[in-house]
């Protein structure tokens, strides 16, 4: 169990105050496998863009093994709004493939049978698990990890090592509840590379905004003394300052 220090849990009732406690996901699914596609999907790419494009794909595509017998150059096309459609046409196939041949046509829900598949790393198993499992887990997508180590919860780039260490220190209720509102805050408020800052409401909990205000702050009285001593020098030289 993880022990819950007062900066986490001061951040954690903030993001509940402003983001509620409703588990929601931005992916466009009916079930499990639909919702395993648009993430694999979903890499490099919005979610928004996704959703148009798995609109039309899950009308075409109406079964795992729709997607298991498709042909790899039309699937492709169908996705290739979504980027690096080579490589994600490949691995649905393939891991649609494995579902029907391995699973049953069924999406499992260990994360050793979910890693197995094509195109399937511990960020999508994970997704998958959260969602149509409900098993508590950590999605360490980039506004997780970015937000993250902003405001102190871990120190970590490595994307496993981020998802092991806010396992430790967030309560397991609020691991799946935390991946939301973080990638909602990172939507919104804090944006990269310029975060909207004067809007956040964690701002009193962020060292990352106090490192940054602190320095901000030593650069304008390095330039108001600066600019001091240069109106003195320009006194001088006219005349108006006498010893």
């Amino acid at each position: 169990m993880a022990r819950v220090t007062k900066h986490t849990q001061a951040i954690l009732d903030l993001l509940d105050e402003h983001y509620g406690t409703e588990y929601i996901c931005y992916l466009n699914h009916e079930n499990a496998w639909q919702l395993l596609i648009a993430t694999i999907l979903s890499a490099q790419c919005t979610d928004a863009r996704v959703n148009i494009v798995t609109k039309d794909l899950f009308q075409k595509y109406t079964s795992v093994e729709a997607f298991a017998n498709a042909d790899l150059k039309e699937l492709e096309q169908d996705i290739h709004a979504t980027g690096f459609y080579h490589n994600k046409a490949k691995n649905i196939i393939a891991c649609c493939k494995d579902l029907v041949e391995k699973f049953g046509g069924e999406v499992p829900s260990s994360m050793e049978d979910l890693t197995s598949l094509a195109g399937v790393g511990r960020k999508t198993a994970n997704v998958i698990r959260g969602n149509i499992y409900h098993e508590p887990s950590v999605v360490v997508d980039t506004h997780v990890k970015r937000i993250s180590r902003k405001l102190g919860l871990t120190k970590e780039e490595d994307p496993v090592k981020v998802e092991m260490e806010l396992m430790k220190v967030l309560p397991k209720d609020h691991w799946i509840l935390y991946n939301i509102q973080i990638i909602t805050l990172g939507r919104q408020i804090c944006k990269a590379p310029t975060p909207k800052c004067g809007e956040c409401f964690l701002t009193q909990h962020c060292p990352d905004y106090q490192a940054r205000s602190k320095a901000a702050g030593k650069r304008l009285n390095k330039a108001e003394k600066k600019g001091g001593a240069a109106d003195k020098t320009k006194k001088k030289a006219s005349g108006e300052e006498t010893k």
